[in-house]
């Protein structure tokens, strides 16, 4: 047995439409937030590990050498290639320990 539709549905109501945008808009003031937040945690996680790996990097440069680098340009031909954080943050070198500029 088939049930007939009373009313027709050609489309949405005005009402439905603006529930639904509502909810879409609640979901991004949510998410927006939370993925901008861990944006920048994670900048700051890349440029500890940059800073860890460059601070090791200064160890060897004096295990070969028997003297600490003058600056951290003095690791990039050898060492490293980049002397910055992931985010574009400058690095350098103060009494034998990278620290950001």
């Amino acid at each position: 047995m088939k049930f007939k539709s009373i009313k027709n549905n050609d489309g949405f109501t005005l009402i439905e439409m603006m529930i639904v945008l509502m909810i879409i808009s609640i979901l991004l003031l949510i998410a927006i937030p939370n993925m901008t937040n861990n944006n920048d945690l994670a900048n700051q996680r890349g440029c500890d590990a940059t800073i860890d790996l460059l601070q090791a990097q200064v160890g060897a440069y004096f295990v070969e050498h028997k003297k600490y680098p003058v600056k951290l340009e003095d690791l990039k031909d050898k060492y490293v290639d980049t002397i910055v954080c992931p985010n574009g943050t400058e690095l350098i070198l103060v009494n034998n320990k990278v620290v950001v500029k």
